[in-house]
C-alpha cells in the first residue's frame, strides 16, 4: 500500500534530488576494491548492521556515496525452513547495486543451500559472517565462534564458493580472544577456499564493540594473502579512514557504527581522500532531509508500511540531530509517534525553533 507524503515532507525533500545531491554519486578517482570480477569505484563499505542496514539505510549512505553496501545477517537457518520474516528482510533493489548479502550458520550444507537462494534472489555477493559475538548467534556454532575451528570455517567457505558464481567473501573478527588470533590463519584458508575478498574488524570477539581496535591485525592479514582486505574497527571520521589505509595497506574501509545518523560521513571520507578537504557539515535542513527519505523509504518497502516504519525509526531518528540543542527532549516526544505526519510536525517545529534560535543569537 503506498504511503501518502505531508506535504510538508514534499517540500524538505523537494532539494534530494537536485545537482548537489547528484554529485555525491560521481565518479571517484580512488583505487577501486576489486572483488572478483565486480569493480567498487569508490573503496568504502557500508557494515553490515543489524536492525540498522534495512534498504532504506544502505540507499541513503548510497546516495552519499558509499561504494558498496551490504545487509543486515540473514540466517541460513531460517532460509532452510523457510521463515516469512527471515523473507520479507530480502530488500536489496538495483538502485543499491553491488550488493553484498550476509549469511550466518555453521553447517556448510545449509549456508551452500542459502547461498543460492540469496543469489537467485540477486544478490552479486555473498559475505559469510564470522564477526557476530551476540549469544543468541554465537551460541548457535555460527557467527564469530567459527574462529574457534579454523578448519570447519574453511568448509564453510569451500561449501557456500562451490555453490554460487557470484563472489563469496568473509567478515571475520581478529580471534575468538586474545589468546586465540585465530583471523591471520583463517584469512589464509579463506583465500584457499576461493573466497573473493576478507574484511577484518579488528577486535577479539570477546570484546564485543568496548576496548579499541587494533589495526595491526589488518595489517598482519595484508600480508598473508592477495585477495582484497577490507579494514574495519574504530573509524569515526575521515582522518581515522586514511590513517587506516596507511598503516593497514587496506584496500578498502568498511565503517559501521560511526555511520548511523551520519550517511554523510561516507561523502565526507571520499572528498578528504580525495582532495584533503572537508565536506561541509551537514545543516539541520539537510539532516532532516536525509532522515525523512529513510523513513518514507521504509514505509514503502514491501511487508513494512507506516506503522512498522515509524516504531522501528523512533529510536533512530534522533541519531540525525546529534549535537543539537534539545535533541533529548526531541526523542522524548518521537518515541511517542505512531505517523509520518506526526514525526514531521515534531521535526519542522525543531527547524523551526533553531531558525528562531539563530535569529536571536544573530541579533545579540
Amino acid at each position: 500500500m503506498d504511503v501518502p507524503t505531508p506535504p510538508g515532507v514534499i517540500r524538505l525533500l523537494r532539494g534530494w534530488y537536485n545537482d548537489r545531491a547528484m554529485t555525491l554519486v560521481q565518479e571517484s578517482t580512488l583505487k577501486p576494491l576489486q572483488i572478483g570480477p565486480i569493480t567498487i569505484g569508490t573503496p568504502l563499505v557500508l557494515a553490515p548492521m543489524a536492525g540498522v542496514t534495512c534498504h532504506a539505510f544502505r540507499l541513503l549512505c548510497k546516495r552519499y556515496g558509499v561504494g558498496l553496501v551490504v545487509t543486515e545477517l540473514l540466517s541460513s537457518h531460517a532460509i532452510h525452513y523457510k521463515n516469512q520474516k527471515t523473507f520479507g528482510m530480502f530488500d536489496w533493489t538495483d538502485a543499491e547495486r553491488p550488493v553484498s548479502v550476509q549469511l550466518f550458520g555453521g553447517e556448510p550444507d545449509m549456508m551452500a543451500e542459502a547461498s543460492e537462494v540469496v543469489e537467485a534472489a540477486g544478490a552479486d555477493i555473498v559475505d559469510l559472517n564470522m564477526g557476530c559475538w551476540v549469544p543468541k548467534v554465537a551460541k548457535t556454532g555460527a557467527g564469530a565462534t567459527l574462529l574457534k575451528d579454523v578448519c570447519h570455517a574453511q568448509a564453510v567457505v569451500k561449501a557456500m564458493v562451490d555453490a554460487v558464481k557470484v563472489p563469496v567473501t568473509v567478515k571475520i573478527r581478529a580471534g575468538w580472544d586474545r589468546e586465540h588470533t585465530t583471523g591471520v590463519e583463517f584469512a589464509k584458508r579463506a583465500q584457499d577456499a576461493g573466497a573473493a575478498a576478507i574484511a577484518v574488524h579488528a577486535r577479539y570477539a570477546n570484546q564485543g564493540f568496548t576496548g579499541t581496535a587494533d589495526w595491526s591485525i589488518i595489517r598482519r592479514v595484508k600480508d598473508v594473502v592477495t585477495i582484497p582486505v577490507i579494514g574495519n574497527g574504530d573509524v569515526e571520521t575521515a582522518e581515522d579512514a586514511k590513517r587506516m589505509f596507511e598503516e593497514t595497506g587496506c584496500d578498502a574501509v568498511m565503517i559501521g557504527r560511526a555511520a548511523m545518523g551520519n550517511p554523510w560521513l561516507f561523502a565526507d571520507v571520499k572528498q578528504f581522500l580525495e582532495t584533503g578537504t572537508h565536506r561541509p557539515a551537514p545543516t539541520l535542513e539537510e539532516r532532516i532531509e536525509a532522515g525523512f527519505f529513510r523513513l518514507k523509504t521504509l514505509a514503502a518497502t514491501p511487508n513494512v508500511g507506516e506503522v512498522r516504519a515509524v516504531k522501528e525509526m523512533r529510536g533512530q531518528l534522533t541519531h540525525y540531530f546529534k549535537g543539537f540543542h534539545g535533541v533529548s527532549a526531541l526523542r522524548n516526544l518521537i518515541v511517542q509517534a505512531t505517523s509520518i505526519q506526526q514525526v514531521e510536525d515534531l521535526l519542522y517545529h525543531e527547524s523551526r525553533r533553531d531558525k528562531n534560535v539563530e535569529h536571536v543569537e544573530g541579533t545579540e
